[in-house]
């Protein structure tokens, strides 16, 4: 497979904001110049509108994204039932291919400067009987930005997996606070504490802190990253 230019965002649980943070990294990157594209292998949970099944991170990834692209394009399997992927497959009476989500990375990485690869759920999480995410992010090759949703117990899942990142051989190249708890009582003393352990134990960078927004949309959470930390030099 060649080799892939941009990053996999995986996150410390499901509901932390991965999509955020990542259209908020599209939106940045594109402010640079780049051209990029919002991937996101597998998806779960649909709605019908205006004749089609839609899944609401898939639009928020295209709307961010600097080229014209069909939902198709940006997820290679889409899963009606809100759960755990393998579920949702069962449930639809399909299998996930772990080779169709490389293929469909491989295609649209062609076509822009850096790809971002959103997983699903938190880095572990089972595709079928035999693979999870972990494997399709090491299959990809893609260094991993962790979104780390700042709630109680945020610092051992987010230290966890950092070293599930790191056991698996991926570089661990910076992370992204997310307030999914806005009254999470010493917020700024969790965030210094994963700076400080982030840094220290994984040469991982903060890539920003996203605050608690009313409309988190794209640009604004853009405001709140810095993505040349991630390329140094």
């Amino acid at each position: 497979m060649k080799s892939l230019q941009g990053w996999f965002v995986t996150g410390t649980d499901t509901e932390i904001g991965k999509t955020t943070i990542s259209a908020g990294l599209l939106h940045a990157l594109g402010r640079r110049g780049w051209r990029v594209a919002g991937y996101k292998p597998v998806a779960a949970g649909t709605q019908w509108r205006e004749g089609r099944r839609v899944n609401d991170d898939i639009e928020r990834l295209r709307a961010a994204s600097t080229e014209p692209l069909d939902a198709e394009e940006v997820c290679a399997c889409l899963l009606d039932a809100a759960c755990a992927p393998h579920v949702a497959a069962r449930q639809a009476g399909v299998s996930i291919s772990l080779q169709a989500l490389l293929d469909g990375a491989q295609r649209l990485a062609g076509r822009v400067d850096r790809l971002i690869v959103e997983g699903v759920g938190g880095f572990l999480v089972p595709l079928d009987e035999q693979h999870d995410t972990a494997e399709l992010a090491v299959r990809l090759g893609l260094p991993v930005i962790l979104v780390v949703g700042l709630r109680l117990g945020c610092l051992n899942h987010a230290l966890l997996t950092a070293e599930a990142v790191r056991a698996r051989g991926l570089r661990l190249a910076g992370w992204v606070g997310n307030a999914v708890d806005p009254r999470m009582p010493w917020r700024q003393d969790n965030v210094e504490t994963l700076r400080l352990r982030l840094a220290r134990d994984f040469e991982a960078p903060c890539v920003g802190v996203v605050p608690p927004l009313s409309e988190p949309h794209a640009a604004a959470v853009a405001a709140h990253l810095d993505p040349s930390v991630l390329e140094p030099g």
